[in-house]
């Protein structure tokens, strides 16, 4: 069941959706990683997901893209799922198991990253 299908990419609803309405934005350029996909299929289907999020109705969404095994990928192509979040209980749970790190670590990490962006 096609909701938008533009060069670049296409969009459906999920079937085993988290909640009504969630959705999968996927480039037709196949990758595994995100990092492997084109920049031109990117720009292409942040659009499409924002449109499908409007349609949704949903004041709360989320947009999720997944990376490798130990990141939850179960499909070997790049998607993009839109979430919609219409309560505590349905759509996108998650445990944000967050690692507080002192500043002079974070100082660390960002001057490592800016080298090498």
């Amino acid at each position: 069941m096609k909701l938008v299908e533009t060069e670049l990419s296409y969009s459906f609803l999920d079937i085993g959706p988290l909640s009504r309405g969630h959705a999968l934005v996927i480039p037709k350029y196949h990758s595994h990683k995100m990092h492997e996909l084109p920049d031109e299929y990117l720009a292409d289907a942040m659009p499409i997901a924002k449109k499908i999020a409007l349609a949704q109705g949903a004041e709360n969404y989320n947009i999720l893209q997944n990376n490798g095994r130990l990141a939850h990928q179960e499909v070997d192509h790049v998607h993009f799922h839109v979430i919609p979040k219409p309560n505590a209980e349905e759509g996108l749970v998650v445990g944000w198991p967050a690692h507080p790190l002192p500043m002079k670590e974070l100082q660390k990490i960002h001057d490592e990253l800016l080298s090498k962006l």
